[in-house]
């Protein structure tokens, strides 16, 4: 069952698993108890190298050795090196970055560039997509009590197309669109991916109405699908993608990576953050990607995936496995939540969704073979 929070000074917002981490190693947390847990969630698809990475800890600490903080006033290495690193994990032509704190926040401020561009305020986004909670990331987010904060922020709401329907997002475009918004792979719905035909479409439409394709990479992107960005598993670039949960194995950051066209008039003062980018989550995020590409996580995701997409599929009472990499959500004949919970007698985590009856996997990158064995073990025995 889930816990009570210990204090009656935080706010009530958040339903929790029925545990107290004091600690945590690969893909393992430990409770105050002693006990390990399988941790296939990975804190909501954000430990991506695993949980406390010796490697990233290290630079945690030695950069908070010589240096915490300063704000965006001051340059310095590590911002430079990681908008590099990303550059260079990105498809052509994404090659501007922006440092911010939060994918919700990512998310904004690749909003505001489309809008900014084109002059232009209308925004398509999907039916079941999650953005933020920011007062434009909720006017796109799929939901009235989202949609409700947005109103009263007074943010117009976007144009909500069913998601994969060609016909339903050419009918959406028009010359007064400014951007399509949209994840690669949808998280919270599901782990919903999208087809290439959709994907192609999205490009072929705003190309033709000058409108600005926006990939929100925030749950599927930092290697998640097993690509650096989802994007490349569909052979279509956005002009702007959103990263965030992953990147930073944990320490608060966002990004938003841009074609180059898209921000070729900015200036001093047209976006800002103070503490975006800042000297030690840039280290971490240097870090994690080291691990990312020094130990092949991206290839492990993939054969790690295969097995458990191909297992999965035999169990009883799974009817559909959705997703790619390890952003899976397993569609079941009964109520996710129901499986969820039996799932934490046997010490594992998994995340639910908005579809009552999809269970979320998604663990942390380095999830090896023998881990995802225990995971399939542990879901044979609830489901039988």
């Amino acid at each position: 069952m889930l816990i009570e929070a210990p204090t009656d000074t935080l706010l009530p917002v958040y339903a929790t698993f029925p545990l107290r981490a004091v600690a945590g190693h690969g893909s393992w947390l430990v409770d105050d108890e002693g006990n390990e847990w399988l941790d296939a969630y990975g804190g909501h698809a954000v430990a991506s190298s695993g949980h406390s990475h010796p490697d990233v800890v290290a630079a945690i600490a030695e950069q908070a050795a010589k240096l915490i903080f300063y704000s965006t006033a001051v340059p310095h290495a590590g911002r430079e090196q990681l908008a590099d690193t990303l550059v260079r994990l990105s498809p052509e032509p994404l090659g501007k970055v922006f440092f911010c704190n939060s994918g919700a926040e990512a998310n904004e401020n690749q909003l505001n560039l489309a809008r900014r561009r084109t002059g232009r305020t209308t925004v398509v986004t999907m039916l079941g997509g999650w953005h933020g909670r920011t007062a434009a990331t909720l006017a796109c987010t799929d939901g009235e009590r989202y949609e409700a904060g947005a109103r009263r922020a007074g943010v117009p709401l976007s144009r909500k197309v069913r998601f994969n329907d060609i016909a339903a997002l050419e009918q959406a475009m028009d010359d007064t669109v400014a951007a399509i918004l949209l994840e690669p792979v949808q998280g919270f719905s599901g782990a919903r991916a999208a087809t290439p035909e959709f994907l192609q479409s999205a490009r072929a439409l705003c190309d033709r109405h000058g409108a600005k394709l926006l990939f929100d990479e925030v749950q599927c992107g930092v290697g998640r699908t097993g690509a650096f960005t989802a994007a490349e598993h569909f052979g279509v670039t956005p002009d702007a993608i959103a990263m965030a949960k992953g990147l930073a194995a944990g320490l608060p950051i966002g990004a938003v990576i841009v074609v180059p066209s898209l921000v070729d008039d900015i200036k001093v003062g047209d976006l800002g953050s103070t503490f975006g980018g800042g000297p030690v989550p840039c280290a971490a995020a240097l870090a994690n990607i080291g691990v990312i590409e020094r130990e092949d996580l991206l290839a492990n995701v993939r054969q790690v995936s295969a097995q458990l997409v191909a297992a999965a599929s035999q169990l009883p009472h799974v009817v559909q496995v959705h997703g790619r990499g390890f952003l899976l959500g397993l569609e079941l004949d009964r109520p996710a939540a129901d499986v969820q919970r039996g799932l934490w007698a046997h010490r594992v985590l998994t995340g639910t969704s908005t579809d009552p009856r999809t269970l979320r996997l998604l663990p942390p990158l380095s999830l090896a073979e023998s881990e995802a064995d225990l995971l399939l073990q542990a879901l044979r025995a609830v489901l039988m």
